[in-house]
Formats: structure tokens, sequence, C-alpha cells
């Protein structure tokens, strides 16, 4: 069993940012991991209370070890002897999600819903036929049921279809715990805490069946930055900070001629690193910015079916929608729209298309 609590890791990182807007990741992750230390330990006192056996362990302790990319840290190995030994001795083994140490022996922790990766790398590490993660809902739906009250749950989804609905914003499963199912062939049913309605499975199969969901995102930034001059140097020099700050940029699109004048999206959560950039490292860059909303319409075989990208040019048709940019693949429609969408849109997409 794992454990992770969200509203915890809320409340930590508001007092970790009334102390500073940009705190030193390392100490973040030593911060947030403690809620996790706390939950577990009073689940372990309360089952033993109640007579079953049960013994907490924190990510370091359950032997996840991870990469040196705090915040954001990879698991790089499990040695499970130390579960293995308390499951021989018929105890209830509770690790804390969400974390691990690295190689300096300090504290990371894996992202936000990473306890769901957390949860799935353990049982491919403990060689489990199947995990099951339980949440605040009770499986995938065709779009989010707390906006959408037509949204429809889906019985069965591939990883491949899950992976992209987690890449978009979705926040059922984190999108690592996706990887490593799929990785290592690990069905992941999801399921209600409250509740012992059927889940969703998240396997190998995949279904030719359309679209399987739709996603949008509102934190989404589109930035423009300009400056007086422009080299390509110049240009691969602001790129190569934005990602050594971990700035992750995309839909990048350079107008540069003469002047630098460069365009790309981050997410909304990133404003903060990269005011920080500008101010410290890039003085001369003038930047704007505005929130815009993505559109992820997911599902397998979608890109060889023009009606549905004939009804979606409808339906911004019909509203008037202003379109930045639309992406395809083989799994899903991508659309930046250059304002925010209302949930009446959202609503129109969903049941125009499912």
């Amino acid at each position: 069993m794992f454990l992770h609590n969200g509203k915890t890791t809320d409340k930590l990182l508001k007092e970790a940012k009334e102390l500073d807007d940009l705190p030193k990741e390392r100490e973040l992750d030593v911060l947030l991991s403690s809620g996790e230390q706390i939950s577990m330990s009073k689940l372990s006192i309360l089952l033993n209370k109640l007579g079953y056996p049960a013994i907490s362990l924190t990510g370091w302790q359950a032997g996840i070890y991870t990469d040196n990319n705090y915040q954001e840290a990879i698991i790089e190995e499990i040695d499970t002897s130390r579960i293995q030994k308390e499951l021989e001795e018929n105890k209830i083994v509770i690790v804390a999600g969400f974390q691990g140490v690295n190689s300096n022996d300090d504290i990371t922790t894996l992202g936000r819903g990473g306890s769901d990766t957390t949860a799935v790398a353990l049982a491919a590490s403990l060689q489990a036929k199947q995990c099951y993660i339980f949440s605040d809902v009770d499986g995938v739906y065709t779009t989010d049921p707390n906006k959408i009250p037509s949204a429809q749950k889906l019985e069965n989804i591939s990883y491949d279809e899950m992976l992209e609905i987690s890449h978009e914003g979705a926040k059922v499963l984190h999108h690592r715990c996706v990887q490593v199912g799929r990785k290592y062939h690990i069905p992941i049913i999801t399921g209600s805490t409250f509740n012992n309605k059927l889940g969703t499975i998240i396997n190998d199969t995949l279904e030719n069946t359309l679209v399987k969901s739709i996603v949008k995102n509102d934190d989404i930034l589109l930035v423009n930055l300009k400056q007086n001059t422009y080299s390509i140097k110049m240009l691969q020099e602001v790129l190569s900070k934005l990602i050594s700050q971990q700035i992750l940029i995309e839909n990048l699109i350079n107008n540069s001629k003469y002047q630098l004048d460069i365009s790309f999206t981050i997410k909304a959560i990133d404003l903060v690193k990269l005011e920080h950039l500008l101010e410290t490292e890039l003085p001369e860059l003038e930047m704007n910015y505005v929130g815009i909303s993505k559109l992820a319409i997911i599902g397998y075989g979608i890109m060889n079916n023009n009606q549905i990208l004939e009804k979606i040019l409808e339906i911004c048709k019909l509203n008037n929608l202003d379109i930045l940019a639309i992406q395809t693949s083989e799994l899903k429609i991508l659309i930046l729209f250059k304002q925010k969408l209302s949930l009446n849109i959202l609503e129109q997409f969903h049941n125009e298309l499912i």
C-alpha cells in the first residue's frame, strides 16, 4: 500500500512560497515528502491498534532509488528486500508514495501525482499481476465528470491512450505511472476510495473506436519573447537557458528576422521560474504572455477519420473560436486556442464527438 495526500502537499507548497517565491528544489523535496510520512505513520498506528500488524516505510526505507532531478525525479531502481522481509512476517506494508532517495542520499519527490508511479513501479518490482489505484474518482471518463455531467466512464483504455490523457493535463493518473505499466505490462485498475463501483482497466488493449476522451487544459500560457537584435547563436543560448532551468517549452515558433521574436507555450506553473530567469540572466529580453486553452481529443486511429476533424472545425466556426495551432497524430488531435474555452464549448465538443 502507498499513500499520497494532495491537500497536504498543496498546503506545504503554499507555506514554502510564503518564505520564498522560488525556493530551492532540494529543500522543497525535503518539505513536501513529510506529508506522506505523516499519513503513512497514522495509518500504521490505526491498523496496529485494530489488531492488524502493519509497518510504514518511507521511500528510502522501501529501497526506492531515483535520479538527482529534484521535484520530478525518475525511479531508477527499487530494492524490495526490506518490503519482502516485512511481508514474510505477515505485516501490512505501507509505503509512502511520491518519494525516494538519490545518489547523494537526498530525499527526492516524483512530481505531482507521483504516488501513482510509486505504486506501479512497486507492482512491477514485486512481480504483481496488476496494480489497483484508488482515488476520489472511480475511473477514467470521456471528459472531466465534475464539469460535464454527460461524461461517461470507460471500462477499458490502452496504455497509449491513457498516456496521452495524462500528458495533456487530466489528473486521473500520473503519466509516468502509465509508462511504467506499459513497459512492464502491469494492468492498472483505477477505482474510488469511497464506493465499490467498477473502475477502468488500463492495459495493452487497443481498439479502433475513435474518440475515447477529451481533455481541456487552461493552465497554459502563450509566451512571446523579443529583443532588438537577432542571431542563430542568440536563439540557441536562450533555448539552452530555458532548458537548464527545467522550463518545458512547446509549440515553438521562430518569427525572427532582424530582431529576436519567438513564441512558445509553457505550463502556467513555470511562469515564476521564467520571470526569474529573464530578470537574472536575460534582462535584455522583453516578455509578453497570455492565458490560452488546449484541447486534446484522444483516441486510437483518430488521425485517419476526416469526419472528426470536420466536426471540430464546424464547432469552432459556430462559436467563432480563434485557433492558434492544430497538431495531429495517430492517437490525438491537439488544438491550441487563442482564448480560454468555456465549459459550454467543452460540452459541445464532448456531445458531438463522443
